[in-house]
């Protein structure tokens, strides 16, 4: 039991700092260098420490420093309760997604088996619509209670865009559903090893909708219309500074490390190395490093592995945001209802026929 707690909280801790800690500071300095070389600039590189710029990552410190002791303004005529609540129902989702998604496999250590996911949940694909579905009322309640017409618009584009895309992402997941017959995530992961059992070559359809869905969903360039500078300041969350700030934007960040979490696990393999199953791997460090060290060894490599291909598809993220325009809010909605919707339908559809048949 006391092996157990130890296990899950070494898990949770490792998640935790792995995104909070690692992955939501240095995106925004990926973000300012990559459209920086993009657009052939230098970017970020003023902020120092004893004359040293660490090619502008001290920035993120600074950031942080800057916001942290910002003044916590509240409008006057707001809503105070759910002006302060809205920013944490929009961080948590982002955070609790990740406790249902594998970052490796399962493990034979000292006689114990390691698997490398923090909840094991027979319905992990419904808990993270759940959870996706929870995010937008933050973004409507921040909009809502800003008693800010630039807010209350930004919260209303995001509902109608949050929910409208939704529908289309759900289904497009079904097809996944259907070719490996389970909602687990580790089971959906394990069934990749063999790499043309890959979800991107059993369901190309189904990854195109939902990675267009799911960047809609975090309201990222191009579908950054609930934000939208240029018409609304900053959206829904123009009335808000300091800490409060700093959640909505660690959230936009950290959901951009959750989809391309859900994306690697449902369509790229998860944690597998093209053409090497988890047997060859142990088969190979058990020469030198004994059973318990191959399996060690190969947990690392797994989660390395994993981390890898996350880290490849934030990097898309960014180049989609820094490369296409925004759309307007009409081409939005017309994208959802008139072509997404009925894309997703039909690879469902298709999907169902082949393995009926087969």
């Amino acid at each position: 039991m006391l092996a157990d707690l130890i296990e899950s909280l070494a898990k949770i801790v490792f998640i935790f700092t792995v995104n909070v800690g690692v992955f939501a500071p240095i995106l925004g300095w990926v973000e300012r260098k990559q459209s920086a070389v993009m657009q052939d600039r230098i970017g970020a590189n003023r902020a120092d420490i004893l004359g040293f710029t660490a090619i502008g990552l001290f920035h993120s410190l600074a950031d942080a420093v800057k916001l942290l002791t910002k003044e916590d303004f509240v409008p006057a005529n707001a809503n105070k309760f759910f002006h302060t609540l809205a920013p944490f129902i929009a961080l948590v989702p982002a955070i609790s997604a990740f406790a249902i998604i594998p970052f490796g496999g399962r493990y034979e250590l000292f006689g114990r088996e390691i698997n490398l996911v923090i909840a094991d949940l027979d319905v992990g694909i419904l808990y993270v619509f759940a959870l996706a579905g929870l995010a937008t009322y933050g973004t409507v309640l921040a909009g809502w209670s800003s008693r800010s017409n630039w807010s209350l618009l930004g919260g209303l584009r995001a509902s109608a865009q949050m929910l409208s895309y939704e529908v289309a992402m759900g289904l497009s997941i079904i097809g996944i559903i259907i070719v490996y017959g389970s909602l687990r995530l580790t089971d959906i992961g394990a069934a990749q090893e063999n790499f043309f059992r890959w979800g991107i070559f059993l369901q190309p359809v189904g990854f195109i909708i939902y990675m267009t869905c799911a960047i809609a969903e975090n309201k990222r360039i191009p579908f950054d219309i609930p934000e939208a500078e240029s018409e609304l300041v900053a959206g829904y969350f123009t009335e808000y500074s300091g800490m409060k700030f700093v959640m909505f934007w660690m959230a936009e960040f950290l959901e951009m490390v959750t989809i391309s979490a859900i994306v690697t696990t449902l369509f790229f393999g998860a944690w597998h190395i093209p053409f090497v199953t988890d047997a060859m791997l142990l088969s190979w460090f058990s020469g030198f490093a004994g059973p318990n060290g191959a399996a060690a060894l190969a947990m690392a490599v797994n989660i390395a592995v994993f981390f890898a291909k996350v880290s490849f598809f934030i990097w898309l993220q960014m180049t989609i945001r820094w490369t296409l325009p925004r759309f307007r809010y009409d081409q939005v909605m017309r994208m959802c209802w008139k072509m997404l919707l009925p894309l997703s339908l039909i690879n469902l559809s298709i999907t169902g026929l082949v393995v009926l048949l087969l």
